[in-house]
């Protein structure tokens, strides 16, 4: 976390996050444009801007596996407020690219470690980073608070540069597994011995 992180002009930006500006295939940002500067517009830029549009994500969208689709845009996802993590990830990373915060998607495991015990198992998550300040910071529209255990696969402009899988053909998805533990370092064992 780190609220005073600033929102940098878009001429002092490294010329390799650039890229995370521009919409793209999921990231319709030409759609959404007058919308994020009517919402998010009056908002401090940086942190709190783009906290203002992961709550509003957050809120927006209802979840449901149920809800997965393949080909939705953040605009669609706007309009029929459900989906999965990758929906609450396209349209926050489409408002911030509307508000020229540079913002990119991600895809990894995401298990349960430090929060309440779930019936359905964790699994593959998607999430987004933002570029203030000279460097990314992670967040997460769907569950909207800090998470430990993230398990980053790939990064890239949106869930078409880095899907969970790409396939040539038919394939039917037999079984998959992720196990994570906390681990702790022995400082930190040391420091609760002390």
């Amino acid at each position: 976390m780190a609220p005073d992180a600033r929102q940098l002009e878009v001429g002092d930006l490294p010329d390799d996050v650039l890229v995370y500006l521009l919409g793209s295939r999921y990231c319709d940002t030409e759609k959404l444009s007058n919308l994020a500067w009517s919402l998010f517009g009056g908002v401090t830029p940086g942190w709190q801007r783009v906290q203002a549009i992961c709550d509003y994500a957050h809120e927006r969208i209802c979840f449901g596996y149920q809800h997965a689709r393949c080909d939705r845009t953040a605009s669609e996802g706007h309009e029929e407020r459900v989906g999965v993590c990758r929906d609450f990830a396209h349209l926050a990373v489409t408002l911030c690219r509307c508000m020229n915060i540079p913002a990119r998607y991600c895809t990894g495991y995401l298990g349960d470690i430090g929060v309440p015990k779930d019936p359905a198992p964790m699994d593959f998550s998607a999430w987004f980073e933002v570029y203030l300040d000279g460097r990314w910071f992670t967040f997460d529209a769907r569950h909207n608070h800090p998470r430990i255990g993230r398990i980053v696969m790939a990064r890239g402009r949106d869930a078409a540069d880095v899907a969970i899988s790409t396939t040539f053909g038919a394939v039917q998805l037999v079984k998959f597994s992720v196990i994570t533990d906390e681990v702790t370092s022995s400082r930190a064992r040391i420091s609760r011995a002390a």
